[in-house]
């Protein structure tokens, strides 16, 4: 997979002499901030590329890791406008200041801090000293001590980069997106087009990381454009401008640098994934089918051809061929038979066609391979809840719901172990899980299942509630004659009734409704068009009608 050209962490720049005007670029135990759309989990699109350099690993810093400060120390720029005037080191200062960074280099942070803040205290109105307690200060997790130097250091120097780069790593580190794009994107504009190219990437990467955390792709785009400039030749750069673009609703504009890339790096999947996405987004799907089939044979490995397969299987899903989707997926399990993911696709698309058996033994095969996928677990729990093991599909549930899945995955868990409870008659069990599932996710399915529990229990009231919400998210047939059957238990004869016309209007051998809407007139004292009714539920066949024809 293409990763990043370079590792993105500034390290310790040797072989700069104290006169060449610019000091160390200087981190410790640092990791790099990156945050690629991949990272961030962007719709259907794919993931990193492979480097066709063989490129160092990139280390995502996104919410929860730590992220790299930027140690640079050269002096304000000739005419930089400060706040402060700056008292200038004396020699004896210069000397403190260099045994702190030598100590903080060397992981004595305690020691680093003490010689910073005697420095400080001899000299407040240099950035240098404040800088370097800064660093040594978030080292030691004491980021409110790090803010305020930072602070200090951008009263001093304020046209500096670095303040405002280090105000955004602590934003990232605490999870204030908001903050941090305002503190890079101003970091970025310091910059100016004369910086150090590397400093001018680590600004822009961090920059580029909190547009795609907050969707902006318009904005991405723009920052990935000048990241492009930079390394023209870094290929992970160049996919994901790419996706930008898509994203930002221009990717036909990106497939020239797409298949300029596909040549560069030719059995790499993630390329003619993104160019099949491209053509789908055009109202092309069946071209985006071609490239995935061309793209084929270039791949070196099951895996990436199994990855290109089972791609092309949701393509087909999602243009409604369900037969093709099976085979696809069937054939990604093939070429890799690890490939939990493609045995669970397998496995979804088996179930939509009815075919419960062939996709119960995909689930199994994709819990067998990862039994942290929780989607996985889900669907196996589905196809045990439509083959009436109810028990099994409630152990399944019950995994799922140890595994953190996500709240779509959450509410299919809690449906299952809902219908498993119903189906055994444990009605109050049902009700709690089923109101649990509605509550994380709108489902016309588990409003009708609560609706049908909520009757069980003959609580009509919750019943015509939870079957009136079934009807508003899809107005089925089944959704319409159980409300029906709901208001006539609540007395709500009126109701059901033009409910009932409805249904035996488009269903006219519906004897079930018929024989409802037979009971509904009834109760409101009109036994001529009751008996009607009645008559014909009966003479399709419906018993209960013959009965009451009978009183």
């Amino acid at each position: 997979m293409i990763h990043s050209s370079r590792t993105l962490f500034l390290g310790l720049m040797l072989g700069l002499s104290a006169a060449s005007g610019q000091t160390m670029i200087d981190t410790t135990a640092a990791v790099g901030i990156q945050g690629t759309l991949n990272q961030i989990g962007t719709p259907n699109l794919t993931g990193a590329v492979q480097s066709a350099q063989g490129a160092a690993t990139t280390v995502q810093a996104q919410n929860n890791a730590t992220a790299a400060m930027i140690a640079q120390t050269t002096p304000a720029a000739p005419g930089a406008k400060v706040t402060v005037a700056v008292t200038p080191l004396t020699a004896a200062q210069q000397a403190l200041l260099e045994q702190a960074r030598t100590a903080y280099r060397a992981g004595n942070l305690p020691l680093a801090r003490t010689r910073f803040e005697t420095l400080i205290a001899q000299n407040f109105t240099n950035p240098e000293p404040h800088f370097g307690l800064a660093l040594v200060l978030y080292a030691q997790n004491d980021l409110k001590g790090a803010a305020f130097e930072l602070g200090q250091f951008m009263t001093m120097a304020p046209d500096r980069f670095e303040g405002p780069y280090n105000m955004g790593v602590l934003a990232t580190r605490q999870g204030d997106h908001d903050g941090a794009l305002k503190w890079y994107a101003e970091a970025a504009r310091l910059l100016g087009d004369g910086a150090n190219p590397q400093a001018r990437r680590q600004v822009l990467d961090a920059l580029a990381a909190e547009q795609a955390f907050k969707k902006d792709y318009a904005a991405l785009t723009t920052t990935l454009e000048s990241l492009a400039a930079l390394a023209p030749n870094d290929n992970a750069v160049q996919f994901r401008l790419a996706q930008a673009l898509t994203l930002s609703g221009r990717g036909a504009t990106a497939l020239p640098g797409l298949y300029a890339l596909m040549n560069r790096v030719p059995n790499d999947p993630s390329v003619p994934q993104l160019i099949a996405d491209i053509y789908v987004m055009q109202g092309l799907p069946d071209r985006a089918v071609r490239e995935l089939d061309s793209a084929l044979p270039r791949m070196s490995s099951g895996a990436a051809r199994s990855g290109l397969l089972l791609h092309k299987a949701g393509l087909l899903a999602a243009s409604g061929n369900a037969a093709g989707a099976v085979t696809a997926a069937r054939d990604a399990t093939r070429a890799d038979s690890r490939n939990a993911a493609a045995f669970a696709r397998l496995a979804e698309y088996l179930l939509a066609r009815g075919d419960r058996k062939g996709a119960q033994d995909a689930a199994l095969s994709a819990v067998r391979l990862n039994p942290q996928d929780a989607r996985a677990r889900a669907t196996l729990g589905s196809i045990r809840l439509g083959l009436g093991l109810y028990d099994a599909a409630r152990n399944d549930a019950a995994l799922v719901l140890t595994l953190k899945p996500d709240t779509v995955t959450h509410a299919q868990a809690l449906y299952i172990q809902g219908v498993a409870a119903y189906q055994t008659k444990a009605y109050a069990q049902a009700r709690a899980a089923l109101q649990a599932s509605l509550a994380r996710q709108a489902s016309a399915d588990t409003a009708l299942w609560l609706g049908l529990t909520a009757y069980a229990q003959k609580d009509y009231a919750a019943a015509i509630d939870a079957l009136t919400q079934s009807v508003k998210f899809s107005p089925t047939a089944n959704a319409r004659q159980n409300l029906a059957s709901a208001l006539l238990a609540g007395a709500r004869y009126a109701e059901a009734e033009a409910i009932l016309k409805g249904l035996v209007q488009e269903q006219a051998k519906n004897a079930e409704a018929w024989y409802l809407l037979g009971l509904s007139q009834r109760a409101q004292g009109r036994e001529a068009d009751a008996r009607v009714s009645l008559r014909t539920a009966a003479g399709l066949g419906n018993t209960r009608a013959r009965d009451a024809l009978k009183s």
